[in-house]
C-alpha cells in the first residue's frame, strides 16, 4: 500500500500560503486585450491560455520527443514573478532592461513560500525556461510568444497600434517562436503580413524615417 500518512501542518500551511498569493496573479494586467470583451487579459488568463496552447499545439513541436508535462509546468509558473514584478511590455526598452533582475527577486520571495523541496522545484522550472535552452523550454517559450501575437492580430493590432509597434520590431521580438515550432513561427509570419495589409499594424520604417518608439 502507498504511504497514506498525512502532510504536516507546518508544510500544507506554507503550500496554501503559495496557493492565495497566486491568486494575485489575476490582478496583473497586460497590454493585450480579450477577443470578445476588449478588456485587458490578465496574466492568470494569459497563462491558462498558454496552457491550452501547449496541449493543443504540441505536435508542431520541432523536438519529436516533447515531455508536455515539463511544459506545462514551465508554463504555469514562470509568470507568478509578475505578481511582484509587474509584467513588462515587450517593447518598452527601458523597462525590459532591467526585467531578468526584477523578476528573479520575485521568484526568490514567491517561490520561496513554499516548502523548501518545492520552492528549489519550482525556481529550476522558471529557470530553465529564463535559459530557453531545453526543448521544453523553447516549445513553452513558441507558445509565450505567439499568444500576445494572436491575440493581437485578432483585435486589429490593439497593442501594436497603441504604442507604435512596427511589422520589423514583432519579427525580431518574436522570432524565437521558431526555434520551439518552426511550423507555428511560418504561421506567426503569414499573419503578422496579414496584418499590415489590413492596416492593423505598421510597416517597418524605409530607411531615413525614424522608428515608432
Amino acid at each position: 500500500m502507498g504511504d497514506t500518512s498525512l502532510p504536516s501542518p507546518g508544510r500544507l500551511a506554507r503550500q496554501i500560503e503559495f496557493l492565495v498569493e497566486a491568486d494575485k496573479l489575476k490582478e496583473v494586467l497586460r497590454r493585450t486585450i480579450t477577443t470578445r470583451g476588449r478588456r485587458p487579459e490578465n496574466s492568470a488568463e494569459h497563462t491558462w491560455h498558454l496552457c491550452l496552447m501547449a496541449v493543443t499545439l504540441a505536435e508542431h513541436a520541432n523536438a519529436a520527443h516533447l515531455d508536455l508535462r515539463r511544459v506545462l509546468q514551465m508554463l504555469v509558473v514562470h509568470d507568478l514573478v509578475e505578481i511582484d514584478a509587474g509584467d513588462t511590455f515587450a517593447y518598452d526598452a527601458p523597462g525590459m532592461a532591467g526585467q531578468h533582475e526584477r523578476e528573479a527577486r520575485a521568484a526568490e520571495r514567491i517561490f520561496g513560500l513554499l516548502p523548501p523541496d518545492q520552492a528549489a522545484e519550482f525556481r529550476a522550472l522558471w529557470d530553465e525556461f529564463e535559459a530557453h535552452a531545453t526543448p521544453e523550454a523553447k516549445f513553452a517559450l513558441a507558445c509565450d510568444r505567439f499568444q500576445p501575437m494572436l491575440l493581437n492580430a485578432r483585435t486589429q493590432g490593439h497593442a501594436w497600434r497603441q504604442h507604435g509597434v512596427t511589422h520589423d520590431r514583432v519579427l525580431a521580438r518574436n522570432a524565437a517562436v521558431a526555434d520551439g515550432s518552426r511550423a507555428l513561427w511560418e504561421y506567426a509570419v503569414r499573419m503578422i503580413e496579414e496584418t499590415v495589409a489590413a492596416g492593423h499594424l505598421a510597416p517597418a520604417p524605409q530607411a531615413g524615417q525614424d522608428r515608432a518608439r
